[in-house]
């Protein structure tokens, strides 16, 4: 599955976290869009997120079969890339709106992966342990 050093395996990690994020981006972007109805693209992407939360958990556990700790880390790591890259596109609004990026998306560019990340830690975690007791890996 993996090279003694850890490269293929590796690599598909990082794609994975990285995907992940992307998605998040993604459905927090273009459901942020709509300007009506805006509490129903609200849970629309809670749900969205949520399905893509627990596929990234499901392959960690069944596919890579990572201990509940490496598979809460993983997991929070592309919930946190999708924090920073809304974040970014938060500043390239302001910037693109009003010519300017204030020093409040600088602090944004760290809390909203960490405001993210954190929760999805926890929950990542408890899933993983549950996952462990009913499925082992």
């Amino acid at each position: 599955m993996s090279e003694p050093d850890g490269g293929p395996r590796r690599s598909f990690i990082v794609a994975a976290i990285v995907a992940a994020g992307c998605a998040y981006f993604l459905i927090g972007f273009t459901f942020g869009l709509p300007a009506t109805h805006a509490r129903a693209w609200r849970l629309g992407a809670w749900l969205a997120s949520g399905v893509v939360f627990a596929a990234h958990i499901g392959h960690e556990h069944f596919r890579w079969r990572h201990a509940p700790s490496v598979l809460a880390w993983h997991a929070a790591a592309g919930v946190a890339v999708g924090g920073f890259l809304l974040a970014v596109a938060g500043a390239v609004h302001s910037l693109v709106t009003t010519s300017t990026i204030g020093p409040l998306w600088l602090i944004a560019f760290v809390a909203w992966p960490a405001f993210t990340a954190i929760p999805a830690f926890v929950a990542a975690i408890v899933v993983g342990l549950m996952l462990g007791k009913l499925a082992p890996r």
